[in-house]
Formats: structure tokens, sequence, C-alpha cells
């Protein structure tokens, strides 16, 4: 007679309280609907578009990169073999392209040892947050509604974030210079502000250059420091865009968070943090932040990948260190979609048609994200009625709220960065039915 041994059963309550909070569920639901209606045609990815890419040129960029290595750093046969093949540096192996990259591209101009080379933009989130929040009365404020993946970091690590409304515009600096004082008069320290000032995930807002200005001198003034992300600045019908805010950053306020999963490719996961700011010990030494970043990586991730930086680091060698021009074609790809979907709403829903129905949308000038707005709930029940019934799937706007009561609830997220231009004019069609059936 076999022995069957008792099977361990955990607690929920004994787990850590992130996992059973909602926003760790937002985005199953949407992939679940994408499962199951595999013909529809999905708003939802906020990914760039495959066809943009090319298998054959990774082998390309390899190369490029091993050349560099021996030819331009002068590294013996085994030098490259143990940089290509073992763990190496903890901040990164290819800081000195990306310096050289964000100076062309950004005009930041960052000392490469600031820099951290991480995996993908998400970890260096993680980073910043656990280096700089000390304790319980440490605050994260975020825009209102916010990217799910800073948030859910916050939550991951027991930080408290408050949320600024968001306006047409972004994040209005009175409103954030009162959340501060009234954090203050509550005991709360206001540490960092996080935000994307270019086409916004998921507003597609883009914060004007005077706010970008008055933020930075507040940043100064209230002691905050800002984290600024920033992967859809190429992606601009102008194709310069508006000065980032590290840019702009004279008084090193900014930590930057970039990432190459848009620029380059998602499959990389290389991103990188510039964190120039110093940090002084009780005996009076400095640092820079990077180096205390580096501390973290080391026990979290130990170091990034070598192979996917030496792609990355080819990519930027055989474009020159110009990321901005490579990325051109991308760049017009995207503003067709957007001028396809704005066009067709348009067409499909005349101004007067939608106004007595009650439905809006934004236009931004570029990003890969637009807000639609509804009379009736834009959620869960009527995404599924427009998978099923329609054939077309986008995400609701609430998931990027705090929780389901406190905004989003009748607006709809829809991203125009997966589809070719046909299947964003179908998918508009296909929604303006769901729109018509809905808000009638």
């Amino acid at each position: 007679m076999s022995h069957v041994s008792p099977t361990t059963v955990l607690a929920a309550d004994e787990l850590h309280g992130s996992l059973g909070d909602p926003l760790m569920e937002v985005m199953n639901f949407l992939n679940e609907v994408t499962s199951r209606y595999p013909q529809a045609i999905s708003f939802g990815p906020g990914r760039p578009y495959e066809g943009l890419f090319e298998v054959e040129r990774i082998g390309d960029y390899l190369d490029a990169y091993t050349r560099h290595l021996s030819e331009d750093l002068g590294r013996t046969p085994d030098e490259v073999r143990t940089q290509l093949f073992q763990y190496g540096r903890t901040n990164g192996q290819i800081h000195e392209l990306v310096a050289r990259a964000l100076r062309n591209d950004e005009a930041i101009d960052a000392d490469p040892a600031s820099l951290v080379v991480t995996v993908g933009c998400q970890e260096g989130m993680f980073l910043a947050l656990r280096a700089l929040f000390r304790d319980s009365s440490d605050v994260l404020l975020v825009s209102s509604p916010c990217y799910v993946g800073i948030t859910g970091a916050a939550r991951l690590l027991d930080i408290e974030t408050v949320h600024v409304p968001e306006g047409e515009n972004g994040i209005d600096p009175d409103v954030l210079r009162r959340t501060v004082a009234d954090l203050r008069a509550a005991g709360k320290r206001p540490r960092a502000l996080y935000l994307v000032p270019d086409f916004s995930n998921p507003t597609g807002t883009c914060l004007p250059l005077p706010t970008r200005h008055r933020l930075l001198d507040m940043a100064e003034e209230e002691d905050l420091l800002l984290l600024e992300d920033n992967p859809y600045g190429f992606f601009t019908r102008t194709g310069t865009g508006l000065p980032t805010l590290k840019a702009l950053d004279s008084r090193r306020r900014v930590i930057y968070l970039g990432s190459f999963a848009k620029t380059c490719f998602p499959g990389a996961r290389v991103g990188y943090v510039v964190a120039d700011q110093h940090v002084q010990a009780p005996d009076g030494s400095r640092t820079l932040l990077a180096d205390e970043l580096s501390k973290i990586k080391g026990m979290v991730t130990v170091n990034t990948p070598a192979l996917s930086q030496a792609v990355i680091g080819g990519m930027l060698l055989t474009h020159d260190f110009r990321l901005r021009e490579a990325n051109k074609p991308a760049a017009d790809f995207y503003q067709e979609n957007l001028k396809v979907l704005l066009e067709s709403l348009d067409r499909l829903l005349p101004p007067e048609r939608r106004e007595a129905a009650g439905i809006h949308w934004n236009s931004p000038e570029g990003g890969f994200f637009l807000t639609l707005t509804l009379p009736v709930p834009a959620d869960n029940a009527l995404l599924e009625e427009s998978a099923r019934e329609h054939g077309v799937i986008w995400t609701p706007m609430s998931y990027f709220y705090p929780d389901p009561d406190s905004g989003g609830r009748h607006q709809m997220r829809l991203s125009l960065s997966y589809l070719t231009p046909a299947q964003v004019a179908e998918g508009a069609r296909r929604l303006v039915g769901l729109l018509e059936r809905s808000c009638a």
C-alpha cells in the first residue's frame, strides 16, 4: 500500500499582502479575454509593431559589438569571450555607449559612471524606489491615472503611493504643491514624483514646456525628486519633441528611467537609470546614487545579461548612437496609425453625433495611446461584450487608477502600436459599432 504525503497548503493571509491586491490582477482579465477571442482586433497591448523587427539583424548587431570590443577597445579574444559569456560589471557594460546616445538623442550630458544598465526599465524603477524610500513615512507621488508598473513595484515594496489628478496636459504643479503640503502636514515625507512627460501611458498626454520648467523649480523648492520615465518620446509628429526633464535638469533633481524596449526591441530586456545625484555618508564621503543602486541590483539580478547588452550596444554602434534617427520609420508607422485612428473615429462619429451621444476623445501628438470617454461605464462587462459581439478589444481606464471608484470608469485606453493601419481602421469601425449600440 503506497503512502501519499499530504499536500502542503499555504494560507493566503500569510503571504505578502500585495498578492491579494486587485492591482496585481488588473491585466489578467484583459489577457484572458484576448486568449478567448483570438480573432478580435486588439487595441489592448502597448507593444511595438512586430513587422518592424528583422531577425537577421540580431547577428549583425552582435558582430558590430564584438568588433567594437576587439578593434576599438583592443580586447583580446579571451577578453571578448569573458565579456560575452560571464556575469560582468553589475552596473552594466554598455554604459559608455548609452551615454553617447543620450547626448545625441536627448541632449542629456550624463557621466557614464552615473548609469546603471538594468533588466528593462521595470528593474530600474524597483532599484530607485528601494534606494530612495527609507521607511513608512516616505510617500511616492504618481499621476492619476498612472502606469501600473510603478504602482505595482511600490506595492511590492510596501511604499505608500498618493495619486495626483492629471489634467488635459498632465500634472498640474499647483495641485502637486498642495498635495505635498497636505502630506507634510500629516507627518509624511513626499519623497519623489513619478511621471511620463511625453505621451504618457495610459492617457497619451504630453507635458508642456513651461510646466516642465515649473516642475523642476518646484522640485527644488520642495526638496522633491522626479522619476522621469520616457519610453515614447521618439514617437512624435514633429520628429524632435520637447526636451526631457533630465535635459533641463541643472540641479540633479531628476532620476531618468530609460528603456530600449520601444526604441530597439522588448525581447532584449535592457533599460537603464541615470542616477547622477550624490550620496553623502556620515563621514562626509560621497558616492553617486548609481553606485548605491548597484548594491541593490547585485542582490536582485546580479547583472544585466551580457548578450542582451551586446545586441543593444551593437544597435547603438550601427546607428552611430542616434536612435531617434534610426526610429524614424517606426515613428512614421505609429503616426500613420494615429492618423488613421483619429480620422476613422471622426468620420464614423462626426462631431454632432458624438456630442449628442456624450462621446469624446483626445488627440495626442504622438506615442502609442489615446483616451476615449463614454457616457456609460467602460468596465469588464462592456469589454466582454465588445470582444464577443463586435470583435474588438481595448483596456478599461479604471485599471490605471488606485481603485475602481477613483476614476476612469467611463474611459477606455486605445493602443495603436501593435496593429497595421488596415487593422486600426477596421478596429475603429468595430469599436464604433459597440459605441452606437451601448451609448444610444
